[in-house]
């Protein structure tokens, strides 16, 4: 038999271990995985030698805001920049997009303007606001991948948050269907009793407090036992809420988490306060809370990294930070800011993958993404790991050049993408993904 394409690597980085290896690959999916020096014949034959051959990552918290917002991003330069930072795979979050995601009309919008324009394969979240309640399952069975809301005040009006009674109802419709309910959790109890947002990135802090954080997760997780619903925690800023989650899972209660790179990297103490690049919320936090989440990450309490990004145009961050929009953009640079903090730390490319790659798609539903197995997709990132390299925003490929990584010093770099075995990024060859797939 001859292989379409095997792609050879001595550091072939699997979630559980790396070794050398030669992955076969036909019609876009994974055939074979054997040892590196294996004859296999092919049309085309690749080695990588010493450079690091990674499952593509997949990023299931990625704001793309077309259509309503494309000024602000886009499918096209989201996608661009995914596979050029080793991402294959995203899902688009339900709002911040015009009509948000909340209905089967509006998801139909999405895979209409899609097409052609993706270049990594692309997937959709609901929305649950007050009033879809009770119309889940229409959109559930159009194939998103699950329900994401608001336990505060979303940022955008059009997408309201629920109280605290309806969270229960809709965790209970989604429990009645087996889908998977992802939470902004901040309590908007403590959020309405701290001080307003000042000017400056310590007022800020101080307005989003880490108490507003684990006290609307207990609340989700105490729902979630009480319905048997699904959850998942969307980016976790404090430390202390990874033993809530560790705790209830132990117990039985079906709760996962994921944080970002902006909490594993960055430092409150070192934000200027005018960087308004870099607000988002909940707000990153000091240095001690960093390496409490770096443990817990470490330890499986928090089982994923994803880059909420969430970009928007120059103009929406200017002013102070009581005022600007609240986002982070680093959809190219998550792997490799994730990977030179880890290395620092002594940990390994398998966990980065694990955390970056074979969890969310386990947690999404993904079957065929996030690993290096026969009947896989033949998705693959190339990365020299030693590579040391400068942010530019100016030279990344999401829509505006705003980024609290630039000029960061950052070790690693995508060398190729592979998606569905061919080369990513020169054309889009990106698919729609559903969940009934």
């Amino acid at each position: 038999m001859s292989h379409d394409l095997i792609l050879r690597s001595r550091r072939t980085v699997f979630p559980d271990r790396e070794a050398p290896a030669a992955i076969a690959v036909d019609d876009g999916a994974i055939t074979a995985v054997a040892d590196y020096d294996a004859a296999l014949p092919a049309a085309e034959d690749i080695d990588y030698a010493d450079l690091c051959l990674l499952p593509g990552l997949v990023d299931t918290h990625v704001h793309v805001n077309e259509p309503g917002r494309t000024h602000w991003e886009g499918y096209r330069t989201a996608t661009l920049a995914a596979v050029h930072g080793g991402v294959t795979t995203i899902l688009d979050m339900p709002l911040n997009s015009l009509p948000p995601t909340i209905n089967p009309d509006a998801l139909r919008l999405k895979h209409r303007n899609a097409p052609g324009q993706i270049h990594a394969d692309t997937g959709f979240w609901g929305g649950i606001v007050p009033h879809n309640l009770g119309r889940l399952k229409a959109l559930h069975d159009k194939g998103v991948y699950g329900f994401k809301c608001f336990t505060s005040h979303s940022g955008v009006d059009e997408f309201p948050a629920l109280a605290a009674d309806q969270l229960r109802s809709a965790l209970a419709e989604a429990a009645a269907i087996d889908a998977l309910v992802i939470v902004h959790a901040e309590d908007p109890d403590i959020l309405d009793s701290s001080p307003e947002a000042g000017a400056d990135f310590a007022g800020f802090v101080a307005s989003r407090p880490a108490t507003a954080e684990i006290s609307a997760v207990a609340r989700v997780i105490g729902l979630a036992r009480e319905t048997g619903c699904r959850v998942h925690i969307l980016h976790v800023s404090a430390a202390a809420t990874a033993d809530l989650v560790a705790d209830a899972r132990a117990e039985g209660v079906r709760v996962t988490a994921e944080t970002c790179p902006h909490y594993l990297t960055l430092d409150a103490a070192a934000v200027p306060d005018a960087a308004t690049q870099f607000k988002c919320c909940p707000p990153i936090r000091d240095e001690e809370n960093r390496e409490g989440l770096w443990k817990a990450l470490r330890e499986g309490k928090i089982d994923c990294v994803v880059s909420d990004h969430s970009p928007c145009p120059p103009e929406l961050k200017e002013g102070d930070f009581g005022a600007a929009w609240g986002g982070i953009s680093s959809l190219q640079t998550g792997l490799s800011t994730v990977w030179t903090h880890a290395r620092e730390r002594g940990a390994s490319l398998s966990e980065v993958v694990r955390w970056m790659s074979a969890a969310p798609a386990r947690i999404a539903g993904l079957g065929a993404k996030g690993r290096l197995e026969p009947g896989a997709d033949a998705d693959f990132a190339v990365f020299d790991p030693d590579h040391e390299w400068a942010v530019d925003t100016h030279r990344l490929f999401h829509r505006h050049p705003v980024s609290p990584y630039h000029g960061a010093k950052l070790t690693g770099s995508v060398t190729a993408t592979w998606l569905r075995g061919r080369l990513a990024g020169d054309r889009p060859r990106g698919r729609l993904l559903s969940k009934e797939d």
